[in-house]
């Protein structure tokens, strides 16, 4: 059974720089593509970025709005995958998922098998 546990979110002003984490446990993560994804109430969760497993080179994609801002990253040794998010916006604000999808093709936005239950990312004007 794998397991995803999101970690890192808290409040930070407009401009400002968070770190989050997913620790992947269960499974060896360098087998599985990975993504976030966030949602506000009211909202669909919606695609954030995408890294794909390492034998398919790490590649990464981004919403647009994100691109230049925020940085997907995976450390396979410690089974964790990594979302750098800088100049955050109050537009940003959002509780965020971690995903995981196996198989050895990518498909950045989707389907994922296994769900995080999410980290809160709150940004102060």
């Amino acid at each position: 059974q794998v397991m995803l546990a999101e970690s890192g979110g808290g409040l930070v002003q407009a401009g400002g720089s968070l770190r989050l984490s997913c620790e992947v446990s269960g499974e060896t993560l360098s087998r599985y593509n990975m993504g976030w994804f966030r949602q506000t109430p009211g909202k669909e969760r919606e695609f954030v970025a995408a890294i794909s497993w390492t034998w398919l080179g790490s590649t990464t994609d981004y919403k647009e709005s994100v691109k230049g801002r925020f940085t997907i990253s995976r450390d396979d040794t410690k089974n964790t995958v990594y979302l750098q998010m800088n100049l955050l916006k109050p537009d940003d604000a959002a509780v965020y998922y971690c995903a995981a999808a196996s198989g050895t093709s990518w498909s950045p936005r989707g389907p994922y098998d296994y769900w995080g239950l999410g980290t809160q990312v709150t940004v102060s004007p």
